[in-house]
C-alpha cells in the first residue's frame, strides 16, 4: 500500500484532572492532515496561540497498539502512550528539561481513512511526581 495523506478537520479535546479540583479541559477545532501507511496512521497538526504553544507541530502516529506524540518547533516533546505500560519521556521547555512518565490506562482509536476517534487516558508523573490525570480525544473528519 502507497501512503496516503489527506486534509482533515480534528476537534482535540484534552483534559486534565487533578485531586479535589474540577477537571480542567481545552478543546482546539483545526485543520491537518492525516496520512495512512502499511505501518500505521500519523496525525498532524499546528499549535496556535490558543494552546500556547504557537510554532509548533504536533504529530500522533499510531501504530499497532502503541501512540507516539511529537512535538518539534517551539516545543519539543515525545510522548509515547502503551496501555498497560510505562513510558519515560524528556520533556523540553524554554527553562530546561523534565523526567516525564507516561502510564496509559486506556488507549482507543476506529481511525479509517473516513476519520474517526482517538481517545488516550494517562497519568503523567514530572520527576516521578504523579501531576494528574488526562485524556485526549480526538475526533477527526475529512475535509
Amino acid at each position: 500500500m502507497e501512503q496516503e495523506t489527506f486534509p482533515v478537520l480534528l476537534t482535540i479535546r484534552g483534559e486534565q484532572y487533578y485531586d479535589h479540583a474540577e477537571p480542567d479541559a481545552t478543546e482546539l477545532l483545526t485543520e491537518g492532515t492525516m496520512t495512512l501507511a502499511e505501518d500505521g496512521i500519523t496525525l498532524c497538526y499546528q499549535e496556535t496561540a490558543l494552546t500556547g504553544m504557537e510554532g509548533t507541530t504536533t504529530a500522533f502516529r499510531i501504530q499497532g497498539d502503541q501512540v507516539v506524540l511529537t512535538r518539534s518547533g517551539t516545543v519539543s516533546s515525545q510522548m509515547i502512550f502503551q496501555k498497560g505500560r510505562q513510558h519515560t519521556s524528556l520533556y523540553e521547555t524554554p527553562y530546561g528539561e523534565l523526567a516525564v512518565d507516561i502510564q496509559t490506562a486506556q488507549l482507543r482509536h476506529n481511525l479509517t481513512r473516513r476519520g474517526g476517534l482517538l481517545e488516550i487516558q494517562y497519568s503523567i508523573a514530572v520527576e516521578h511526581t504523579v501531576t494528574g490525570r488526562n485524556r485526549f480525544k480526538i475526533q477527526v473528519r475529512r475535509r
